[in-house]
C-alpha cells in the first residue's frame, strides 16, 4: 500500500466494490479474454460510437449478459436521426434482454443529426419506460466541459436528476476520468449542494500507456498539468511508460467521507484493454490487502 496514505486497506478496497467498466463495440474479444476476472454481475457500459452501426452495438450489449454481466448501452442524444432511430434501439434492446440499465449522453455531433438536443431529451420522451428501462446513468464533469460552461452543466444534471425522479427512473452519475482527486471530491460536494442525491461513479482511467492516457485527457479536456500528473504517477519525460491509478484509489480513499459525499463507486475507463485493467484491479485489492 501507499506509504504515504492514511487510508485504511479495507477503505482503499472497498471502494472497488461494485466496480463498472467501459468498452466499445469492437472489444467484445477483449471482454471475452477478460471474462475470468471480472466479478459476475458487473455493469459494462456500452459506447455509442459514431462509426458503430445497430447491430454492433445490440451485439455487444448481448455479448455483455451472455458473459455474466449487466450490459449499460449508451444512448447518444445527438447522434439518434429520429424518433425511429430511438425506438428501433430499444426495441432491439428489450427484444435481447439487455435494455434495463442505459446510460444516456448528449455525445459529440456539434449539431443534432435528430429531434434531441441532450440526454434530458431521451429521459422526458417516455420512450425508455415504455421500452422497459429502469435504470439511467447521466453524465457528470468535475473539471467541466471544454464546449460547455459551468453554470449550465450545473443547471442540465439539476434537471435530468429531478426528470429522472419525475419519470420514476432510478439513476446514477457516472463522471468523466480524471487524475486529480481534489477537483472530484469537491464536485460530489457541489453536486449535494445542488441537489442531487443519486449514487456517484468516478471515472478513473484504468492502466495504459502514458502517451495514450495523455492523448485522451488532452480530447475530453481533462487538466494534465505537471503537479497533478506527478500525483497521479505520470511522467512526461517517459511517454514510453505504463500508469495505473494506484495513488488515484488510495488518495480517493483518504479524502472521501461518505456522510458528505454520499454514494461513490468507480467507473474504469479501460483505455490499456479491459484484461490489463481487470488485472490490475485484481492486483491492487490483494496488495492492499497484504
Amino acid at each position: 500500500m501507499n506509504p504515504l496514505s492514511t487510508a485504511s486497506p479495507a477503505m482503499s478496497t472497498s471502494l472497488l466494490d461494485d466496480f463498472s467498466l467501459e468498452m466499445t463495440g469492437k472489444d467484445v474479444p477483449g471482454l471475452e479474454e477478460a471474462a475470468s476476472l471480472i466479478p459476475q454481475g458487473t455493469r459494462v457500459n456500452v459506447t455509442f460510437l459514431g462509426n458503430e452501426n445497430l447491430r454492433m452495438r445490440l451485439d455487444a450489449a448481448r455479448a455483455v449478459k451472455r458473459l455474466g454481466f449487466v450490459p449499460v448501452p449508451h444512448i447518444s442524444a445527438r447522434r439518434l436521426g429520429s424518433r425511429a432511430d430511438f425506438e428501433q434501439f430499444l426495441a432491439g434492446l428489450r427484444a435481447d434482454g439487455t435494455g434495463a440499465d442505459v446510460c444516456t449522453i448528449g455525445g459529440d455531433p456539434a449539431r443534432p443529426e435528430g429531434p434531441y438536443g441532450d440526454s434530458l431529451s431521451l429521459i422526458e420522451s417516455g420512450l425508455l419506460q415504455e421500452h422497459g428501462v429502469r435504470h439511467v446513468s447521466i453524465s457528470g464533469y468535475p473539471e467541466g466541459h471544454p464546449a460547455i460552461a459551468d453554470k449550465v452543466l450545473w443547471a442540465a444534471l439539476r434537471d435530468k436528476n429531478a426528470a429522472l425522479a419525475a419519470q420514476r427512473l432510478e439513476g446514477g452519475v457516472i463522471t468523466q476520468f480524471g487524475f486529480d482527486v481534489a477537483p472530484v471530491l469537491a464536485w460530489i460536494e457541489q453536486a449535494r449542494d445542488h441537489g442531487v442525491t443519486l449514487p456517484i461513479r468516478i471515472g478513473v482511467p484504468g492502466p495504459a500507456g502514458v502517451r495514450r492516457l495523455m492523448t485522451y485527457a488532452a480530447r475530453f479536456g481533462v487538466s494534465t498539468s505537471a503537479s497533478i500528473t506527478k500525483k497521479y504517477g505520470l511522467s512526461i519525460t517517459n511517454l514510453m511508460g505504463t500508469a495505473g491509478p494506484d495513488r488515484f484509489l488510495h488518495a480517493l480513499a483518504d479524502g472521501y467521507a461518505p456522510a458528505r459525499h454520499g454514494e461513490v463507486k468507480l467507473h474504469f475507463y479501460t483505455f490499456g484493454g479491459l484484461k490489463a485493467t481487470s488485472e490490475w484491479i485484481a492486483r491492487f485489492r490483494e496488495e492492499a490487502l497484504a
